[in-house]
């Protein structure tokens, strides 16, 4: 796949399928079009293009609006396209001079200008351009005087598999970590740095890595402990997780998430190191314990419970 970040020094594409979106999550929902994205662009012998935005429009149209959390960084989701097949992702630096586009602009100056389009492929009832004008019946009209195709993926293909990012970012916030990941068609994932911490889990005997997720708008599944795998140096290690204030020795209270991995088995040294953290099951909600003691006591049976999901699951 080759990746542009914007559209200068594009080259030349041959007979260029095109989709245009923000993607976040690829989901269920996002594969359908980029599947039929491939699969159109390899039935004229041409080059498939997914034509994305960084950042997030709504974080430039609305900045004000601190609550904005997404599925995926923009490297989380390079990576999860990298894996699709496709040709080309051209990364465009979403501005509030290229929000007032209108729609007939984006398509002269872009699709046909640029990326020269041959056939664009939307989903259901996607809009664009500014105001939102650039609907279906408008790219219809358009695509008679630039001479392309326009496909639309069906309501019914849609709604077939009934998902949308709305939907994955509510299981998350309700800890259903196995239903966003159906809706993902993979599992959740969230990507950072371990760094040093206190060391008060090594000395209950459950060591610990510190993780700390660098982007502010990543979204986070609801606090509690969690069956996790972990990424790095090229192994996929299991663990547990808790994702909350660690409020028994912990007496700051913060919005910052905290994020503690104890991983089965593993005994490194790996500070610094960059990990991918993978969702697999939720096991119980965040809790303050009277004392070390009945902390370690629960600890012990997180990890039976965790181990034996390991030991039984079908990843």
């Amino acid at each position: 796949m080759r990746i542009f970040k914007g559209i200068d020094d594009l080259g030349e594409f041959k007979n260029s399928v095109v989709t245009i979106g923000t993607f976040d999550g690829l989901h269920l929902g996002h594969q359908k079009i980029l599947t039929r994205l491939n699969d159109r662009a390899k039935e004229i012998s041409g080059e498939s293009i997914l034509f994305t935005f960084y950042p997030h429009p709504r974080m430039v149209v609305f900045p004000e609006n601190h609550n904005l959390k997404l599925l995926q960084t923009i490297d989380e989701k390079v990576d999860s396209l990298d894996d699709f097949g496709l040709d080309n992702l051209i990364i465009y630096p979403f501005t509030k001079e290229f929000s007032r586009l209108t729609a007939f602009e984006f398509v002269r100056d872009i699709l046909v200008e640029k990326l020269k389009v041959k056939t664009l492929v939307i989903g259901y009832d996607h809009q664009f351009g500014r105001n939102r004008e650039g609907d279906l019946a408008f790219l219809k009209e358009t695509a008679k005087i630039f001479d392309f195709v326009v496909e639309e993926i069906s309501a019914e293909e849609v709604q077939e598999v009934n998902v949308s990012s709305t939907k994955i970012r509510k299981s998350l916030q309700n800890g259903d970590i196995e239903r966003a990941n159906e809706f993902l068609g993979r599992k959740f994932l969230c990507t950072g740095n371990v760094f040093e911490g206190l060391k008060l889990g090594r000395k209950m005997g459950f060591p610990t890595l510190n993780i700390s997720i660098k982007n502010e708008h990543k979204i986070l599944p609801k606090d509690g402990v969690y069956a996790v795998q972990v990424r790095m140096k090229g192994e996929l290690i299991d663990g547990m997780m808790n994702i909350g204030q660690n409020p028994t020795v912990s007496k700051e209270n913060t919005i910052a998430k905290k994020i503690e991995i104890h991983l089965f088995d593993f005994n490194q040294d790996v500070y610094g190191e960059d990990v991918t953290i993978l969702f697999h099951k939720f096991i119980r909600n965040e809790k303050t314990f009277s004392n070390l003691e009945a902390l370690k006591s629960q600890l012990i049976q997180d990890e039976i419970l965790v181990r034996q999901f390991f030991n039984s699951a079908i990843l």
